[in-house]
């Protein structure tokens, strides 16, 4: 049973990313402002420094099966967000293996997880003519916003998230033997 809760919580975080948008004050959905939350990358990447192992990747899984699902709900076009989720936590689950888990590591890699999945989904976007912003509009109007409001996201996680994921880690994962 234990080994549904991370995919049972990645569920509930999908629908509620739909309803985000709903949380913000009305002069910021009104304005320009385009704000993606990418609430599911930023648990794949918590997943990814606080749950997987060297020689696990249960976070890359869940980054194509959950970002295949957002392709399916939200968008168009089958397979961007899958690619884009998929690659980034694979990035996320190597950088980790140079970096220390502590606060300002996770919020850091969270936010250049976002940006650089949010780019590589703006170019993907953009290749096959869904888009036809620029790269000036893109980062004044989407992608500094969507910085910003995953930030929060992710700073309101920090608390919750750490010590469960590795406390499951630890009791549903075998230990890697030294050699």
């Amino acid at each position: 049973m234990k080994r549904l809760y991370l995919p049972l919580i990645l569920l509930v975080i999908l629908v509620l990313e739909s309803t985000a948008i709903d949380f913000l004050p009305n002069d910021w959905v009104i304005s320009d402002y385009h704000i993606i939350p990418h609430w599911v990358l930023i648990i794949l990447v918590y997943i990814a420094i606080f749950y997987d192992y060297d020689r696990t990747y249960y976070c890359v899984l869940y980054g194509i099966i959950f970002g295949f699902l957002v392709d399916l709900l939200y968008t168009d076009m089958l397979g961007v967000y899958m690619f884009a989720y998929g690659m980034i936590t694979y990035i996320a689950h190597g950088l980790k293996k140079l970096l220390h888990a502590n606060l300002y590591v996770t919020i850091i890699l969270a936010i250049v997880s976002v940006a650089l999945a949010d780019t590589v989904l703006f170019v993907l976007y953009t290749l096959v003519d869904v888009t036809n912003m620029g790269w000036g509009p893109y980062w004044q109007i989407r992608l500094i916003p969507t910085i910003m409001a995953n930030l929060v996201f992710a700073l309101l996680l920090y608390p919750l998230f750490p010590g469960m994921l590795q406390q499951w880690s630890e009791t549903q994962l075998e230990r890697p033997k030294s050699v």
